[in-house]
């Protein structure tokens, strides 16, 4: 059966003007998702150009086969998390590679998709695994994680300052019965946040369903390991893009990329350097890039969106 994998590329053409693709590179996109980034890269590939197409989420991968089938014979698809790119290549028998594209938001597919259980919009079965074979979900995380661990995880990862209230209440109402979905979960959290912290912006419940998709993913411990991999493995000249969309990412992403482009780590009162790392990275553009207003119209999902694009030297 065909998967409809809804997803608007986010930047699309400022990621594939600022991967600056040559015809023969090597690509790896590490969030292939519906593949709409992976399609631009794709179609500019001849002379034996390959495309990577990386994704944990088999309903993503099957997707993007379906997407990508005219030029099947330049993509290689793998399953897998993105901090393991460095193995990926390795078993590939492949060096490096000229492009590194990462898109760190959860696709449209997963979020209007019910049964995945990422949406508090959509009522379905608490889940939130990209990877169906993972064994952690937002059923576990919720109805068994002690209330002080639930606490700090809501308030680290979603950043929400009603987080103790929140986890109280999930406490008290999985001590009657265990919290199955995801608008039970949506309307619990609703019931801790005052009324007047409810009126106006964004659903009460974003912020604390962030903070469990997070958690069952581990989302923000993959994104350092995988820039560094992505920059080991980058030719010199080749391009890193990375798109994210929240604080808590792309604070990762810039503290990452502001190392890579500084190399030396001695501290500032040291007047000369001893650590002896070099640069490896310039940036290609100061500021991160941001949607245009026609994509905004186009995407509200979009608004959030930042990306940041680096070149090896």
């Amino acid at each position: 059966m065909s998967i409809v994998f809804s997803h608007y590329s986010v930047l699309l053409n400022e990621c594939i003007e600022g991967l600056d693709i040559k015809p023969d590179g090597i690509y790896v996109d590490l969030t292939t998702g519906g593949a709409g980034h992976s399609y631009e890269i794709v179609k500019r590939l001849t002379n034996g150009g390959k495309h990577i197409a990386l994704d944990r989420d088999d309903d993503a991968l099957a997707a993007a086969k379906e997407r990508l089938a005219e030029f099947s014979d330049r993509v290689i698809f793998v399953k897998d998390n993105f901090k393991n790119l460095g193995s990926v290549l390795d078993e590939l028998g492949i060096e490096s590679v000229d492009g590194v594209i990462a898109d760190l938001g959860v696709s449209s597919y997963q979020l209007d998709t019910a049964e995945r259980g990422f949406s508090y919009n959509n009522d379905g079965l608490l889940d939130m695994r990209m990877n169906k074979s993972d064994v952690l979900t937002a059923y576990d995380v919720v109805n068994t994680y002690p209330r002080e661990r639930l606490k700090q995880i809501i308030y680290d990862y979603g950043e929400e300052r009603f987080a103790p209230r929140i986890a109280s209440f999930i406490e008290e109402a999985r001590n009657i019965k265990p919290i199955e979905t995801t608008h039970e979960l949506s309307d619990i959290i609703k019931s801790a946040i005052p009324q007047k912290a409810r009126m106006g912006g964004s659903h009460p419940a974003k912020r604390t369903f962030q903070a469990i998709r997070i958690e069952v993913n581990g989302e923000l411990d993959a994104i350092e390991p995988a820039i560094n991999a992505a920059v080991e493995r980058l030719k010199i000249g080749g391009r890193l893009a990375v798109i994210s969309f929240h604080s808590l990412e792309d604070r990762i992403v810039k503290k990452t990329v502001a190392g890579l482009v500084k190399g030396c780590t001695c501290p500032p009162e040291m007047p000369i350097c001893t650590c002896g790392k070099k640069p490896t990275l310039r940036l290609v553009s100061r500021k991160p890039i941001l949607p245009s207003q026609k994509e905004l119209d186009e995407n509200p999902r979009s608004r959030s969106a930042k990306l940041r694009v680096a070149e090896k030297i």
